[in-house]
This record gives C-alpha cells, sequence and structure tokens, in this order.
C-alpha cells in the first residue's frame, strides 16, 4: 500500500486528547476535516492505527486535532513524535484545480528544455507565497531553481515524469 505524509504529531495538548500536529498538506481543510479517517505510524511502529477526526482548530502554527475514542491524553500520548499517513486512494482528484499537481507527481520528473536539452531532475519544491519553486539537480550535481509559473514551466507529462521548461536568461 503506497502512504502519503499529512502531518507529524509534535505533542500533546492538554488533557482532552488532543494532539498538536505539523501540517505537511496543502490541503488542511480537506485532510483534517472531521469525519475524515488517517492512519497514525507511532514513532517505533511500522503498522498503523487508523484514527476518525472528531475535531480540529487552529492555534498557533499547529493545527490541534482530537480522534474519535480518544478523549484523554493517557491514550494519545503513544501518538507524540508519530506522523499521519493517508492512502493513494484517499487522494482525490477534485482537491487539485487545473495546472496543480501533488508534490509527489513533480518529484522525480525528468526536466528538459523546449530544445530538448536535458537539464535535471525535479529533487524538492520549495513554497514561497507567490509562487512555488523547484529544485532542479542537474546531472552534474549542480542545483537549479526553478519558479512554477506559465512563462517557465510549458508541459507537464506526470505519466511518462517528464517536464518542458523555457529556459529564459540568467535562469540556469
Amino acid at each position: 500500500m503506497e502512504w502519503f505524509n499529512v502531518g507529524r504529531i509534535v505533542n500533546t495538548h492538554g488533557i482532552r486528547g488532543e494532539v498538536r500536529v505539523l501540517s505537511s498538506t496543502d490541503f488542511e481543510e480537506i485532510r483534517f476535516a472531521p469525519g475524515n479517517k488517517m492512519a497514525v505510524f507511532k514513532k517505533e511502529d511500522k503498522k498503523p492505527t487508523w484514527v476518525k477526526i472528531e475535531s480540529v482548530r487552529k492555534h498557533k502554527n499547529f493545527i490541534l486535532l482530537t480522534f474519535e475514542g480518544y478523549n484523554n491524553i493517557n491514550l494519545v500520548e503513544p501518538f507524540k513524535e508519530g506522523l499521519l499517513k493517508i492512502t493513494k486512494d484517499q487522494l482525490e482528484e477534485d482537491d487539485l484545480e487545473e495546472n496543480e499537481y501533488y508534490y509527489f507527481e513533480i518529484i522525480g520528473c525528468d526536466v528538459f528544455s523546449e530544445e530538448g536539452e536535458e537539464i535535471g531532475k525535479v529533487s524538492d519544491i520549495l513554497e514561497t507565497g507567490a509562487n512555488d519553486v523547484w529544485e532542479i539537480k542537474a546531472p552534474n550535481g549542480k542545483k537549479h531553481y526553478i519558479p512554477y509559473i506559465e512563462d517557465v514551466v510549458k508541459e507537464i507529462d506526470v505519466e511518462e515524469k517528464k517536464i518542458i521548461i523555457h529556459v529564459m536568461e540568467g535562469l540556469l
């Protein structure tokens, strides 16, 4: 089964079973909606514990969650430092707008210029606020940073893991 991280439980919060989560998803309001199910992978465990979200609220830079049936700090204490994950079949294409992709679809794609020259492979995606920036690792190990904007990224084929970009002056 293929799993995708949506957050990390960094601590408990209070005594009523709330956990403090650092999100790693672009779809917090969908992923952490009450009633949704996800798996908790405890720090030393390879086997997931399935939980259903009972409540959610924001607090500072964290998301505070409670799970159905876990209404006590002693029940959620073992979840500390665990990962929250969903399965691939829980991803919904409806979550994405046109020209939006999941990170896992972009990372690992080969990047070529419009002329067919190999530039490298997408190794990371950096969120900047304005637009994402893709880190491209060239075959020689050098890193390039490509903004995900229409003027630069011309074609994305996630099935073929291939991206075509327009190399503007000073980009590489």
